[in-house]
Protein backbone atom coordinates (compact mmCIF):
# COMPACT_ATOMS: atom_id res chain seq x y z
CA UNK A 1 0.00 0.00 0.00
CA UNK A 2 1.05 3.67 -1.04
CA UNK A 3 1.40 5.98 1.49
CA UNK A 4 2.90 9.29 1.92
CA UNK A 5 3.03 10.40 5.93
CA UNK A 6 3.56 13.79 6.84
CA UNK A 7 5.44 14.83 10.48
CA UNK A 8 7.03 17.65 12.01
CA UNK A 9 3.95 19.96 12.13
CA UNK A 10 3.28 21.70 15.41
CA UNK A 11 2.65 25.15 17.34
CA UNK A 12 4.66 28.34 16.58
CA UNK A 13 5.11 31.73 17.24
CA UNK A 14 5.36 34.25 14.10
CA UNK A 15 9.18 34.32 13.35
CA UNK A 16 10.05 31.10 14.18
CA UNK A 17 10.94 28.12 11.88
CA UNK A 18 9.57 24.51 11.30
CA UNK A 19 10.69 21.41 9.62
CA UNK A 20 8.35 19.19 7.85
CA UNK A 21 8.78 15.79 6.56
CA UNK A 22 7.49 13.54 4.13
CA UNK A 23 8.19 9.65 4.57
CA UNK A 24 7.23 7.58 1.44
CA UNK A 25 6.11 3.70 1.51
CA UNK A 26 4.95 1.38 -0.91
CA UNK A 27 7.03 1.94 -3.68
CA UNK A 28 10.12 3.90 -4.73
CA UNK A 29 9.45 7.79 -5.82
CA UNK A 30 12.79 8.96 -7.11
CA UNK A 31 10.67 9.14 -10.81
CA UNK A 32 8.32 11.21 -9.02
CA UNK A 33 8.30 14.90 -8.47
CA UNK A 34 7.16 15.75 -5.00
CA UNK A 35 5.71 18.86 -3.18
CA UNK A 36 3.48 20.54 -0.65
CA UNK A 37 0.19 22.12 -0.77
CA UNK A 38 -1.68 23.60 2.12
CA UNK A 39 -5.17 24.52 2.75
CA UNK A 40 -6.27 26.95 5.76
CA UNK A 41 -9.45 27.23 7.54
CA UNK A 42 -12.00 28.05 5.20
CA UNK A 43 -9.54 28.17 2.04
CA UNK A 44 -8.76 26.16 -1.16
CA UNK A 45 -6.07 23.75 -1.12
CA UNK A 46 -3.46 26.11 -2.77
CA UNK A 47 0.52 25.48 -3.94
CA UNK A 48 3.36 25.90 -1.73
CA UNK A 49 6.58 24.21 -3.44
CA UNK A 50 7.91 21.31 -5.66
CA UNK A 51 10.44 20.15 -6.49
CA UNK A 52 11.95 17.46 -9.11
CA UNK A 53 12.98 14.27 -9.57
CA UNK A 54 17.12 14.81 -9.02
CA UNK A 55 15.90 18.06 -6.83
CA UNK A 56 17.80 20.22 -9.26
CA UNK A 57 14.60 22.41 -9.83
CA UNK A 58 11.88 23.74 -7.80
CA UNK A 59 9.11 26.06 -7.72
CA UNK A 60 7.81 28.05 -4.76
CA UNK A 61 4.21 29.97 -4.25
CA UNK A 62 4.62 33.69 -3.99
CA UNK A 63 3.79 34.16 -0.63
CA UNK A 64 6.84 31.77 0.44
CA UNK A 65 9.52 32.66 -1.84
CA UNK A 66 12.46 33.07 0.17
CA UNK A 67 11.23 32.00 3.20
CA UNK A 68 10.41 28.00 2.58
CA UNK A 69 12.80 25.54 1.16
CA UNK A 70 11.84 22.45 -0.56
CA UNK A 71 14.50 19.39 -0.96
CA UNK A 72 14.43 15.36 -1.34
CA UNK A 73 16.63 12.59 -0.14
CA UNK A 74 16.19 10.29 -2.73
CA UNK A 75 17.37 7.19 -0.98
CA UNK A 76 15.42 7.97 1.96
CA UNK A 77 12.01 8.38 -0.23
CA UNK A 78 11.23 11.45 1.66
CA UNK A 79 10.80 15.02 0.74
CA UNK A 80 11.48 18.31 3.43
CA UNK A 81 9.65 21.34 3.71
CA UNK A 82 12.30 23.78 6.01
CA UNK A 83 9.82 26.64 6.64
CA UNK A 84 11.49 29.78 8.04
CA UNK A 85 10.18 33.06 9.37
CA UNK A 86 6.95 31.57 9.65
CA UNK A 87 3.96 34.01 9.91
CA UNK A 88 -0.20 33.60 11.25
CA UNK A 89 -0.98 33.37 7.53
CA UNK A 90 0.73 30.19 7.30
CA UNK A 91 -1.26 28.92 9.48
CA UNK A 92 -2.76 25.30 7.49
CA UNK A 93 -2.59 21.78 7.66
CA UNK A 94 0.47 20.82 4.89
CA UNK A 95 0.21 17.83 2.31
CA UNK A 96 2.70 15.71 0.97
CA UNK A 97 2.39 14.77 -2.88
CA UNK A 98 3.78 13.17 -5.44
CA UNK A 99 2.73 13.02 -8.80
CA UNK A 100 4.70 11.28 -11.77
CA UNK A 101 4.04 14.58 -14.17
CA UNK A 102 6.39 16.99 -14.57
CA UNK A 103 7.05 19.58 -10.96
CA UNK A 104 6.38 22.84 -12.57
CA UNK A 105 3.06 21.00 -13.08
CA UNK A 106 2.01 21.34 -9.41
CA UNK A 107 2.00 24.78 -9.66
CA UNK A 108 -1.50 24.60 -11.63
CA UNK A 109 -3.41 23.30 -8.66
CA UNK A 110 -4.21 20.18 -6.71
CA UNK A 111 -6.28 18.68 -9.56
CA UNK A 112 -4.84 15.13 -10.99
CA UNK A 113 -1.78 14.74 -8.54
CA UNK A 114 -1.33 10.57 -7.92
CA UNK A 115 -0.61 10.82 -4.39
CA UNK A 116 -1.60 12.53 -1.31
CA UNK A 117 -0.48 12.64 2.73
CA UNK A 118 -3.25 13.06 5.48
CA UNK A 119 -1.72 16.30 6.07
CA UNK A 120 0.19 18.07 9.46
CA UNK A 121 -1.32 20.87 11.16
CA UNK A 122 0.90 24.05 11.06
CA UNK A 123 -0.58 26.53 13.74
CA UNK A 124 1.53 29.79 13.72
CA UNK A 125 0.52 32.47 16.36
CA UNK A 126 0.87 36.08 16.36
Amino acid sequence: QVQLVESGGGLVQAGDSLRLSCAASGRTFSNYAKGWFRQAPGKEREFVAAISTSGAITYYADPVKGRFTISRDNAENTVYLQMDSLKPEDTAVYYCVADRSSSSSMTQGPTGIDYWGKGTLVTVSS
